[in-house]
């Protein structure tokens, strides 16, 4: 299952490879990924391939929280089929 990962926040150091290392240590895949800063404000999205992961994505989404508290940040994860879905014009 593919997934979409979003990150938010002011702009610090190691952002990318904090969210990456964690998505990695869940056996999770980035396929694409796009990030950039807006002033001070960083923003990152990713499409993740889940398949390889053993935890649902309830508990994947409480990691990514988590960590994004620890740094200020909002970090969500959302399955591809849903955001296509909630995005749709």
């Amino acid at each position: 299952m593919n997934a979409i990962v979003t990150v938010i926040g002011k702009d610090q150091v190691g952002i990318t490879a904090a969210v990456c290392s964690l998505l990695a240590q869940q056996n999770i895949n980035i396929l694409d990924i796009n990030q950039t800063i807006l002033r001070d404000y960083f923003t990152m999205v990713m499409l993740v391939d889940m398949s390889g992961c053993q935890q649902d994505i309830g508990q994947i989404s409480d990691l990514l929280a988590k960590a994004g508290q620890e740094r200020a940040l909002s970090i969500r994860i959302q399955r591809e089929d849903i955001f296509n879905a909630m995005h749709r014009v």
